[in-house]
C-alpha cells in the first residue's frame, strides 16, 4: 500500500510538470505575434531587422516627406534626429486626424529593402503628448524638446 501512495504521488507531480510547461509553451506561442519591439529611426539603419520581423519605430514626422500613394496609402520618412527611415503607409485605414509633419508618430510594420512597410500608425492624441518610446529616442539623439505650455 505504502509504495503504490508514493508511485501515485510521482505520477501526480509529473504530470502537473508536464501540465505547466504544455501551458507556458502555449502562452508563448500566442503572444509571439502580440509582441512588438520599439525601434529608434538610427537603431534599425545602424542595425537592420529581419524582414519577416514586425516591430515599431517611432520618431518625429520629417517635414515635406509626406507624399500620396494610391487611396489611403502614402509616403513620409521618420527621424530621430541622427536616421532617417523612410515608410510606406500599407494599411487599410485613414492616417490618424493629428499625423502630420513634425509632430511624433509610432508606426507598426517591417523593414524591407531599406523601406518601413507600416501597418498601423499612431499619432499624438493632444497638443502635448507623444509617445514615451520617442521621447527616449529624440532624449538619446540629443534632440528632444519639451513642448511649449
Amino acid at each position: 500500500m505504502r509504495g503504490l501512495k508514493k508511485q501515485r504521488r510521482i505520477q501526480i507531480i509529473t504530470l502537473s510538470v508536464i501540465c505547466l510547461a504544455l501551458t507556458t509553451a502555449l502562452v508563448g506561442y500566442a503572444l509571439r505575434d502580440g509582441i512588438n519591439l520599439f525601434r529608434s529611426p538610427t537603431q534599425v539603419l545602424d542595425n537592420p531587422p529581419a524582414a519577416t520581423e514586425v516591430f515599431r519605430i517611432g520618431g518625429l514626422v520629417v517635414e515635406d516627406s509626406i507624399k500620396p500613394d494610391a487611396g489611403v496609402r502614402f509616403f513620409f520618412a521618420v527621424t530621430d534626429g541622427a536616421g532617417v527611415v523612410p515608410v510606406h503607409y500599407v494599411g487599410d485605414d485613414i492616417p490618424p486626424d493629428l499625423f502630420e509633419e513634425g509632430q511624433g508618430t509610432v508606426a507598426t510594420g517591417r523593414y524591407e529593402n531599406g523601406v518601413f512597410l507600416a501597418t498601423e500608425i499612431l499619432a499624438k492624441h493632444d497638443e502635448t503628448y507623444m509617445p514615451a518610446e520617442v521621447i527616449d529616442a529624440l532624449k538619446e539623439q540629443g534632440v528632444y524638446q519639451p513642448p511649449n505650455g
